[in-house]
């Protein structure tokens, strides 16, 4: 089987990070086109033997895009078209429309109550969606409360399934020795005490929270926050208002993989230097950073993660849903440092979202989507 998977971008992103991790685990033939910015995650496709095509796309509205990504499928001979991200999947419906595919499933990555990566949502953006929705056989939602949203769009049911996002938990195991060198490339003191973030910084993450609720912690708490985005600047600067900004390391975008070309420490390693992970984000979708730390044994403080919302309350007994601002996280975090390190134990949610699971839910919904037969 031959599947192209088409993405928006492949900066270092939770939907990015997730389309290179699939691509490992599917007993297929995958090639990837990026319609634009093929960053770290495209050189990571790259060194795993994937084949990457950088459409150019030159903005929004770019028409010569779409007949240049159609004349890609067309001369692949793909069997599936799969796409990842809003303008992905507006453009890559018709694109394979055009080319003559029919077989054709998008991932929903990123729908909230009232956004979509980022975007507010509104009536174009809705009428658009819905229509190029159309041209697609399949809408894989990544947890049943996006599947529900998809619904109240006006999605069809026999159009929507359940393909949650899924982790390599080997990868997040707590390691020792990665603590001690991830604390030490960061200027981390052995004995502090570690609260982590992993995520874009953007508003709807809510790190200010994290940043706030450092000025109520003792100072030898420090915050760790993984990630890139435009409220980088509006975070440092409150750090500094607060008199904190010693206690608050930056480290920007990461790789999930170690790079044999640089000694920044892997998303992984940070897990491992972290004592508990702060998640007080309001728009997530799934809360795949939630689970990352919770397959590095870690403590977690959330606001929002679908992922726990759709298992049993005892599937993630380290887990703890706060709904409160920096005065409710600080009282917590109080709380599990008082008690002490755990003893780095792996719920029973990690395994539940597997990647093997995942990869196989997917393959399924491919040979569904080839047969033309359905599963409602």
């Amino acid at each position: 089987m031959r599947v192209l998977h088409i993405i928006t971008g492949l900066g270092v992103g939770g939907a990015e990070q997730q389309l290179r991790l699939l691509v490992r685990h599917l007993p297929a033939k995958c090639e990837v086109i990026t319609l634009t910015n093929p960053g770290q995650v495209a050189d990571g496709l790259a060194a795993d033997g994937v084949r990457v095509i950088n459409l150019g796309m030159r903005g929004n509205r770019d028409p010569g895009a779409l007949f240049r990504l159609a004349g890609q499928i067309r001369a692949g001979r793909y069997d599936v078209v799969h796409t990842h991200l809003y303008r992905a999947c507006v453009y890559g419906r018709i694109a394979a429309r055009l080319a003559g595919v029919r077989a054709v499933v998008a991932t929903e990555h990123s729908l909230c109550a009232t956004r979509l990566e980022g975007r507010t949502l509104n009536a174009g953006i809705r009428a658009l969606y819905l229509a190029t929705e159309r041209l697609g056989r399949v809408t894989a939602a990544v947890s049943p409360t996006v599947a529900g949203l998809l619904r109240r769009w006006g999605v069809p049911d026999e159009r929507i399934h359940v393909v949650p996002n899924g982790i390599d938990a080997a990868r997040f195991q707590f390691d020792e020795v990665r603590r001690k060198e991830a604390r030490a490339f960061y200027g981390l003191p052995e004995d502090a005490y570690v609260v982590g973030g992993i995520g874009r910084l953007v508003p709807a993450k809510r790190f200010d929270v994290a940043v706030r609720t450092m000025a109520l912690l003792p100072g030898d708490v420090r915050l760790l926050l993984a990630g890139a985005g435009p409220e980088r600047e509006e975070l440092r600067r409150t750090a500094r208002e607060l008199g904190i900004a010693d206690r608050v390391v930056l480290t920007g975008e990461l790789p999930y993989l170690p790079d044999p070309r640089s000694d920044v420490p892997e998303l992984p390693a940070l897990l491992s230097a972290m004592d508990v992970l702060a998640a007080p984000g309001t728009d997530e979708t799934f809360g795949l950073a939630v689970l990352e730390a919770l397959a590095a044994g870690l403590p977690v403080l959330y606001t929002t993660a679908p992922a726990l919302a759709d298992l049993p309350p005892d599937a993630a007994p380290g887990a703890k849903c706060l709904t409160g601002g920096a005065e409710t996280y600080a009282r917590e975090l109080l709380r599990l440092r008082a008690a002490g390190p755990g003893e780095r134990a792996v719920p029973d949610a990690v395994r539940h979202y597997s990647i093997e699971r995942t990869a196989q839910q997917l393959m399924d919904v491919y040979t569904a989507v080839l047969s033309g037969s359905t599963w409602k």
